[in-house]
């Protein structure tokens, strides 16, 4: 009888035990986790000091003041930021995250908050001027990002010789300059941040890929987040916190209102 009850409690205990691992993670403070890729200047990245900063930093810090919690910055790899969001490892996308139909279906978005556009760099020296002149040439960009889906959907996509997927914008720069790619296709605010600290080194082609805007990933089903983020972004754009804060990292006030 006593090894039958043992039996029954160990068989509780496991049930018990199953059950708790299958209840959804619970916030046990009040702190907003927001995943973000620390390379991608200047909305989100790491300074001469390795302190994360940026303008949707400070955007976000302000946003979670609002909201009456803490922003906690999280390092994600950007290929599986929608996977991390679902996992519940972090609450919020936020760092230049492209709205697109296709991550529509994947999470909840705050309405744009900044305009961007897909462009193409290459050196300045470089004879590459126009889209046309990409035939047979080597091609870099941030892989699974809206540069490649701006580059898949223009005709030019079928001319190119090689397209080169890199884990971060500073990867794909960086073999810009050592001549391993001829050109990378990457978001207008984040070039126009790299040539405003190297003047001389890049140029743009004259056509861009593609316009769009950045909005913030909530894990689909949390609406109620969502609710509390965009009340906090309306308060400020309505009160001017917003604008301030562009005009400290773009010169003028780029917010969507």
């Amino acid at each position: 009888m006593k090894r039958f009850a043992t039996i029954i409690l160990a068989i509780a205990a496991i049930f018990s035990l199953l059950a708790a691992c299958s209840k959804p993670e619970e916030k046990k403070d009040n702190t907003l986790v927001i995943g973000i890729d620390d390379k991608f200047a200047p909305m989100g990245f790491r300074d001469e000091n390795n302190e994360i900063v940026g303008f949707d930093i400070d955007l976000a810090k302000a946003a979670a003041e609002k909201m009456g919690v803490t922003a906690k910055f999280q390092p994600i790899d950007w290929k599986t930021k929608e996977s991390e969001l679902s996992s519940g490892r972090i609450d919020l996308i936020w760092n230049g995250y492209t709205i697109t139909d296709e991550r529509k279906e994947k999470v909840l978005f705050t309405k744009p908050y900044l305009k961007n556009s897909q462009v193409v760099v290459t050196l300045a020296d470089s004879d590459l001027t126009k889209l046309d002149d990409l035939e047979g040439k080597a091609v870099g960009l941030q892989s699974l990002s809206s540069a490649s889906d701006a580059l898949n959907a223009n005709p030019v996509k079928s001319k190119i010789k090689t397209v080169t997927e890199f884990s971060d914008n500073v990867l794909a720069l960086s073999d810009l300059k050592s001549g391993r790619v001829d050109a990378v296709v990457i978001d207008e605010v984040v070039i126009k941040y790299y040539m405003s600290k190297e003047e001389g080194t890049f140029k743009l082609l004259d056509e861009s890929l593609a316009p769009e805007e950045y909005g913030i990933g909530v894990k689909k089903g949390n609406e109620a987040l969502l609710e509390k983020l965009q009340k906090a972004l309306d308060e400020m754009n309505e009160d001017g916190t917003s604008a301030e804060i562009s005009k400290e990292w773009f010169g003028e006030d780029k917010v969507l209102k």
